[in-house]
């Protein structure tokens, strides 16, 4: 069995920071969200992994390398541009071959892996099995429609008037019949092939098409917001540990992970919170749910529920919280301007003016 990761995209809901970035590269506890994908991946014994690539491909390279360090074979597949979920699959084809395969989206985040989904696929071999969970918003997703024995009837791609509240998750697992499916359909309204309509293709086909409504934790962290709470998921599974130093004025208090090099002096942290290495946190306040990478500065200023990106430095602002701060990124107060009060008083008026 391999393993199709799917790596490009624009990023549009990550701007400014996918400007400059792969939006799977933007970290989660300080790790990468498409590291976490890999990692299943490789839990789940699959070791063939074709990773597909557009106009970041070449800072995913510099990132994730022939896939050794997680215990794989990478292969690049180049995407000329994002035409669709069935457009990777149609040019992964060479790669793929005729064996079954996981495809998983690169910014989509799930707790506990795939592991035991990967093994009652390969016991049962539908020709498609796909994950679904319950969300509040289904016109932004992918959604599936379920008969009353809960067979998959059919899919919609972002409908209007969504038939139900069950959105597809970024993982998918096949038989070589998808192959025939994306062969036969068209491109989307959209320009796009859409995978669900390649899944609606093998129900119409009499496919044995099955789906499993998940209950575990998911996220696509296509959006700041989402980035931020799927921090805060993670950092709450932290085990405390402190390599860096922590001078005797400050106050290390819960989950806290402190790597190697960094120095907190005058400060209190306040976890789940993790720092990055040679990062140094002067007289501040690190609050809950936040991750700095490393080589960052933060000085005479509090932050908290927010994530701060490598080589960037925050110095006397009071206060951050919620934000997602890039690389290189200089924070520090704005000048002192004059204030005035412009007045229209009546006769006999009393006001009183804070100083």
């Amino acid at each position: 069995m391999r393993a199709l990761v799917l790596s490009g995209g624009a990023g549009t809901r990550l701007r400014p920071i996918t400007h400059t970035s792969a939006k799977q590269l933007v970290p989660v506890a300080n790790k990468p969200v498409l590291f976490y994908g890999l990692e299943a991946i490789a839990e789940a014994g699959i070791t063939e992994v074709g990773i597909v690539v557009g106009d970041t491909a070449q800072e995913i390279k510099e990132a994730v390398g022939d896939g050794a360090q997680f215990g794989i074979s990478v292969t690049y597949i180049p995407q000329e541009a994002p035409l669709g979920l069935a457009h990777a699959v149609l040019i992964a084809r060479d790669f793929l071959g005729d064996e079954d395969f996981v495809m998983y989206l690169g910014d989509n985040f799930i707790v506990g892996g795939i592991s035991s989904l990967v093994e009652a696929f390969r016991a049962d071999r539908p020709e498609a099995q796909i994950l679904l969970t319950k969300v509040p918003n289904p016109t932004a997703f992918g959604v599936a429609d379920l008969d009353a024995s809960g067979a998959v009837v059919a899919l919609e791609e972002k409908p209007q008037h969504p038939k139900s509240d069950l959105a597809l998750v970024g993982v998918y697992l096949f038989t070589k019949a998808i192959h025939e499916a994306v062969d036969g359909i068209e491109p989307s309204w959209r320009g796009e092939l859409e995978i669900t309509h390649a899944i609606q293709w093998l129900i119409d086909n009499d496919h044995d098409v099955r789906s499993t409504v998940i209950s575990g934790y998911w996220k696509d962290t296509g959006n700041v917001d989402d980035m931020l709470e799927v921090n805060r998921s993670v950092l709450e599974t932290l085990e405390p540990r402190v390599e860096g130093t922590v001078d005797e004025a400050s106050e290390i208090i819960g989950r806290v992970v402190i790597e190697e090099g960094a120095e907190i002096s005058g400060s209190r942290i306040v976890g789940p919170v993790i720092i990055g290495a040679g990062t140094k946190v002067v007289d501040s306040y690190v609050g809950p749910f936040t991750s700095v990478q490393h080589d960052c500065r933060v000085v005479d200023s509090e932050i908290e529920f927010s994530i701060v990106l490598h080589d960037s430095s925050i110095e006397g602002v009071r206060r951050i919280e919620a934000s997602l701060v890039g690389h290189h990124v200089e924070v520090t107060p704005a000048p002192r301007v004059p204030k005035a009060h412009r007045l229209v008083l009546g006769d006999h008026s009393r006001i009183q003016i804070s100083s």
